[in-house]
């Protein structure tokens, strides 16, 4: 069973996606007041669908919220048909847009598609972490060599970001735009975290064997 949380204020709509989406063993529990949808334990299920037009609170700021604090995938299903609402609402970690109305059918593609992607990049990411650096999401924390790193904020967001992106060169204004904790915005504050990441893991800045500088571009990750 595929559990899909839903925040959408019609309710009929609601119910008329989730009549058609139960025969495909997905279930759908919807809340139409997104304050009620957000402390309904989001990590508890496989999938948001998200409406814009809300009482009390602008869809998109749901968005960025779940998006900071979960991993999951978020289908946006809105008939705001602004092309800016589109733009803003992929910018901050939607990962596809639906404009109402729009036939079940496609919903239901749509949603298979995502879980799909999202268990391949899972299923990397462990295959990643069984190496040397293995994170755990809900304790927040970050294992090296199953020995948990002491970790401010900052670095944990940027050392968890490197781990996902594994092998990849990642752009300093990448890390920088990633790192929400990073007060100072500039790229010397970067720097200071990546040396003292360096240094938890006992990594030679001359010689790493983990962190590697990328010339031109900014960092990987790799072991």
């Amino acid at each position: 069973m595929i559990n899909v949380l839903m925040i959408e204020d019609d309710g009929e709509f609601a119910q008329i996606l989730s009549e058609y989406l139960i025969k495909y063993n997905i279930k759908i529990t919807n809340y139409e007041d997104p304050y009620l949808g957000l402390s309904a334990g989001v990590k508890n299920y496989d999938l948001l669908i998200l409406d814009l037009t809300l009482p009390g609170m602008n869809g998109l700021e749901v968005c960025k919220e779940i998006r900071e604090k979960y991993d999951i995938p978020i289908i946006i299903s809105s008939a705001r048909s602004d092309v800016a609402d589109r733009v803003v609402g992929l910018q901050i970690g939607a990962d596809d847009y639906m404009p109402k109305p729009y036939d079940p059918k496609e919903m239901h593609a749509r949603i298979m598609s995502l879980i799909r992607r999202y268990k391949k990049t899972a299923e990397a990411q462990e295959e990643v972490v069984d190496s040397a650096f293995r994170v755990d999401e809900r304790r927040h924390e970050i294992y090296f060599h199953n020995e948990p790193l002491t970790l401010t904020p900052a670095e944990y967001e940027i050392l968890e970001y490197l781990i996902k992106q594994h092998s990849f060169s990642v752009s300093r204004e990448q890390l920088v735009y990633h790192c929400k904790s990073l007060k100072d915005k500039d790229s010397k504050s970067l720097d200071v975290i990546i040396g003292r990441l360096r240094a938890k893991i006992g990594d030679n800045s001359k010689a790493p064997t983990h962190i590697f500088s990328v010339r031109g571009i900014g960092y990987k990750l790799l072991g």
